[in-house]
């Protein structure tokens, strides 16, 4: 019988056997025998075109979802892109991919925008792109998708504190936070990197700690020498948990952005910084330093010398040497 009742479910069942293939069975979703039946007979066309006319079945934005958290568990925002696709949810979650249009992307690029900047937004719609053209090349399960366009980004806001400026902020901060912090300006690794950091990944006697290539985000290992400062935390840190080296309460840290943490900046007086910005002075207080760009870059873990090349600018006396070699040839003409 192709409708059918179990005993187990308020609805109509659908079963239908396809010339090739295993049997078809799944609710119609509806307890009504009339609604059950059109959901039956159009799910036999479907079948049908795809049979005899070649039709690729229609599928829905879920399971794109599922195959590509699959696909990309590997990834190093793979839990960033599971929030993005949370949010993201209440405009895809019950079409089809044949159904996500230009519109859909629009309004998705709309509501967005309304709470995050272009960037942000551009995140978003960037994922959303990805799993489009890996469902339509991979796949193979769509013929055709939008042309998903990005706001363009300058990539300028470098955002970095002053030397009075972090001392302030450390003032404020708690003590827990105040070394994860001070740990951040001292070596320049991300946030996850520090939270995470156990005490395998760590020689006091060397001067060493380093990042597993699985933990760093283009997945190569960071080396990461220990000046005094980043030990002074460390010896600080011993004893305090037998893995994690960062703790509260005897338990691991696990979050640095904080009431706690955007709290200390707004006593310190400091506006438009973000915890990822620590790396950012970082960067710049050792170019100011006189680090040249292929020790920064490796000391930073950065796939491409165009990534350090933002902060080339703030040391400009490693090119008066080079400057000054023409003073010779046009010192007669002067």
């Amino acid at each position: 019988m192709s409708l059918f009742k179990r005993k187990d479910s308020p609805y109509w069942w659908v079963k239908i056997t396809p010339r090739s293939g295993p049997p078809i069975q799944r609710s119609a979703g509806t307890a009504d025998k009339v609604a059950a039946q059109e959901y039956h007979d159009k799910l036999k066309a479907s079948l049908w075109e795809q049979e005899r006319l070649g039709i690729k079945p229609k599928r829905s934005w879920r399971e794109a979802v599922v195959r590509w958290l699959a696909e990309t568990s590997e990834k190093a925002t793979h839990g960033e892109d599971k929030k993005k696709l949370v949010w993201l949810h209440a405009f895809l979650g019950d079409l089809t991919l044949d159904q996500i249009t230009l519109d859909v992307i629009d309004r998705i690029r709309s509501a967005k925008l309304k709470e995050a900047s272009k960037g942000t937004v551009n995140r978003y719609l960037a994922l959303v792109r990805s799993v489009l053209i890996r469902a339509r090349d991979e796949w193979e399960w769509v013929d055709k998708v939008p042309k998903v366009r990005l706001f363009k980004e300058t990539n300028s806001r470098e955002r970095s504190l002053t030397v009075e400026q972090a001392k302030a902020l450390l003032a404020e901060l708690p003590g827990h936070q105040r070394e994860v912090v001070l740990f951040a300006l001292a070596t320049g690794l991300r946030q996850s990197n520090v939270l995470r950091l156990e005490w395998g990944q760590v020689n006091l006697e060397q001067r060493h700690a380093w990042i597993h290539g699985w933990q760093s985000k283009n997945r190569r290992p960071i080396s990461v020498p220990l000046n005094e400062a980043a030990l002074a935390v460390l010896k600080r840190q011993r004893d305090k948990h037998s893995t994690r080296v960062f703790t509260f309460r005897g338990k691991p840290l696990n979050q640095a952005n904080t009431k706690a943490w955007q709290a200390a900046k707004k006593r310190a007086g400091i506006d438009d910084f973000r915890w990822h910005d620590l790396r950012h002075t970082w960067a710049t207080w050792q170019r100011q330093a006189g680090t040249p760009t292929h020790e920064l870059q490796r000391l930073g873990g950065w796939k491409t010398g165009a990534m350090v090349e933002r902060y080339a600018h703030l040391a400009p006396d490693h090119l008066a040497v080079a400057a000054s070699r023409l003073d010779g040839v046009l010192g007669a003409t002067i």
